[in-house]
C-alpha cells in the first residue's frame, strides 16, 4: 500500500493529531479511521465520469504511535471501478499539504 506515515509520535501527539483530524474531517466507522475528501477539481477524469461513485476519500488512520495517509483514492459506493485508483500527484500534494497544516497547528515535532 502506497501510504504517507508520521510514527514514533508521543501520547500527547497522537492526542492532537486524533482531536485534529475529529475537527477537520469525516470520521469512519471505526476508532482511529478517518476520510479526508477530495475536492472536486483534483479528481481525475476516470472520477469526474463516475461522480455518482462519489464523493472520493483517502483513508487516515492512527494505529500504535503513527498515523498513516493511504494514497489510494477510494469511493464510499463501490469498492471495484476504474475510479477507484492510486493518487495522482495534484491528490498527493493535497494530503500533503493538509499534514503540512496538521503538523504545524498541532505542533508536532516527530
Amino acid at each position: 500500500m502506497r501510504q504517507i506515515v508520521i510514527d514514533e509520535l508521543s501520547p500527547m501527539e497522537l492526542d492532537n493529531i486524533d482531536s485534529y483530524l475529529k475537527r477537520a474531517i469525516r470520521q469512519g466507522a471505526m476508532i482511529g479511521l478517518y476520510w479526508l475528501q477530495l475536492p472536486p477539481d483534483l479528481l481525475s477524469e476516470a472520477q469526474q465520469g463516475h461522480e455518482e461513485h462519489g464523493p472520493f476519500y483517502l483513508a487516515v488512520e492512527i494505529a500504535g504511535q503513527s498515523v498513516k495517509f493511504e494514497l489510494l483514492v477510494r469511493s464510499q459506493t463501490n469498492l471495484h471501478c476504474s475510479c477507484i485508483a492510486h493518487a495522482s500527484s495534484s491528490q498527493r500534494q493535497f494530503v500533503l499539504d493538509f499534514i503540512d497544516r496538521m503538523v504545524e497547528e498541532e505542533m508536532i515535532s516527530a
